[in-house]
């Protein structure tokens, strides 16, 4: 048989192989493509991680997009998924969290019972563990709650809000500021520069240095004082006209 025969046989054969074998490692590929790590040791669809960030929606816990990704956004929302339910804050969907999560008696992020222990009376607590703060007025309701930032260094103990160091106790609601960032509702509680106000606003921009959706978590951190959503600090800001003791757990 000639050379040139056998050499157009083998051309030929390989083209079938190929033809065989591409459409297998298409699959292949697309099925990985379908599959997201969610934490070492398990995987999961983007079908199934849609149905867990639906249940987190649905509990309150800010998931964002429901994309069947697993990103930053999607992390805190299991951060406070699980700050709530006393569990680790890995933000990874382990088998514990998805357990919690999908029971009927798993409970909502945005709605938390004051910590025990943390005196009565009107107060504001402050729960570094679940990175959470509580207007309690004097009958022991809740006037406002929601999620924080801060620096985890403040002791564990009673403060009250007021001047410290030859500081105000209040700056400017609106106009308060500090280097290139306005501090909004700022309200000074512990020495010497430690207070309540809103995320800091950047005065380039006008925007937020992060977006509302990191409190309630450790993911950013904060140079001492307590950040927290617009509507939170404006409630902190209006409860705190007069002098207001806060508890730190």
């Amino acid at each position: 048989m000639p050379i040139f025969a056998t050499l157009a046989g083998a051309s030929r054969a390989r083209r079938s192989a190929l033809v065989l074998v591409l459409p297998l490692v298409t699959a292949v590929a697309l099925a990985m493509a379908a599959v997201v790590v969610v934490s070492p040791g398990n995987a999961a669809t983007a079908t199934t991680i849609k149905r867990w960030e639906t249940r987190l929606a649905g509990l309150g816990c800010n998931v964002g997009r429901i994309d069947g990704r697993v990103d930053a956004h999607t992390r805190t929302a299991v951060v406070r998924f699980q700050t709530r339910h006393r569990l680790s804050p890995s933000g990874q969907f382990t088998t514990t969290t998805r357990t919690r999560l999908m029971a009927a008696t798993a409970k909502r992020c945005d709605v938390r019972p004051v910590p025990a222990s943390t005196g009565t009376g009107r107060r504001i607590v402050i729960s570094q563990r679940q990175d959470w703060v509580w207007l309690v007025r004097a009958d022991g309701s809740i006037r406002a709650q929601g999620g924080m930032i801060d620096a985890e260094w403040l002791d564990k103990q009673w403060y009250t809000t007021g001047s410290y160091c030859g500081r105000p106790a209040r700056g400017n609601p609106r106009t308060n500021y500090s280097g290139t960032q306005w501090l909004y509702h700022f309200v000074r509680f512990a020495p010497c520069g430690v207070a309540f106000h809103r995320v800091p606003v950047s005065m380039r921009t006008g925007r937020q240095i992060h977006p509302n959706w990191y409190l309630g978590t450790d993911e950013k951190t904060s140079d001492g004082c307590i950040r927290l959503s617009a509507t939170m600090a404006a409630e902190v800001w209006d409860f705190t006209k007069v002098r207001t003791r806060v508890r730190v757990v």
